[in-house]
């Protein structure tokens, strides 16, 4: 049912001694948790990240929340492609008949760390847990620093739940702001307040992720490309007069 280039395909599942088993294709470029620690360039992070919404994107399409969306679950080929593993607790959506939306419900399953408030709390949750998990994703990645820690897991959860945001421009100074709206955005405490899908948020994270985003802003260029112009006009126009200037004295002789 979730065929996508980047989520980890299962071959088999079933039963063995009363515990349930998945079997899944292996990938050997190891897991992106494996690259934190360390800041990353917000542009290689929303490469990294990019692939990985649009695969969310699919799975909701689907049906489908995954609800454990963290470093750990983001394996690397050896080409660095990104692909999203670990379905185990993803739960199917009921489409509820008053609303016609997605809903679910159940308690708070996941990792504290990556864990969406609502979900911390075992209320209603929907597709929007997925994208506050992959916003706490990005927002590792790009400050090398968890945003919420605490000694226990169920401290983590309050604070998921009740502290604000640090600001990642608290850690990286030279953030682009645009960078830091998206976070929050995708961050909010509130399901309302996040991207409405993770289609909206895959469509951020490719902006973020575009060499254009990097480059020079075009009214700069625009002036540079002015400043040498006239540069050029200039000592052109100083030339000419100077080879004109010999002509005009030999002028100025004859009619003397």
């Amino acid at each position: 049912q979730l065929s996508h280039p980047n989520i980890v395909p299962i071959t088999d599942y079933g039963e063995h001694e009363g515990s349930p088993y998945l079997v899944m294709k292996y990938v050997q470029g190891g897991t992106l948790k494996e690259k934190l620690g360390k800041p990353m360039r917000w542009a290689m992070a929303a490469k990294l990240l990019a692939p990985i919404a649009h695969a969310l994107d699919h799975a909701h399409q689907q049906k489908m929340i995954h609800r454990d969306v963290k470093p750990a679950n983001i394996l690397l080929t050896q080409s660095g492609q990104p692909m999203l593993s670990d379905f185990g607790i993803a739960k199917v959506l009921e489409v509820s008949d008053e609303t016609g939306t997605l809903t679910g419900t159940g308690v708070g399953i996941g990792t504290p760390e990556y864990m969406a408030p609502e979900q911390g709390l075992g209320r209603a949750i929907d597709h929007r847990v997925d994208i506050y998990s992959l916003g706490i994703v990005f927002y590792e990645l790009v400050t090398g620093q968890k945003p919420f820690k605490a000694d226990t897991p169920m401290a983590v959860v309050v604070k998921q739940i009740n502290d604000p945001l640090p600001r990642p421009k608290g850690f990286i100074h030279d953030l682009p702001d645009k960078v830091e709206k998206v976070i929050f955005k995708a961050m909010a405490k509130k399901p309302e307040d996040r991207y409405q899908s993770m289609a909206e948020f895959a469509a951020e994270l490719d902006k973020v992720a575009a060499p254009t985003l990097h480059k020079t802003p075009v009214p700069i260029l625009v002036s540079l490309v002015m400043l040498v112009t006239l540069i050029i006009l200039t000592l052109s126009g100083l030339w000419f007069v100077g080879q004109s200037s010999p002509m005009l004295t030999t002028e100025v002789s004859k009619l003397t």
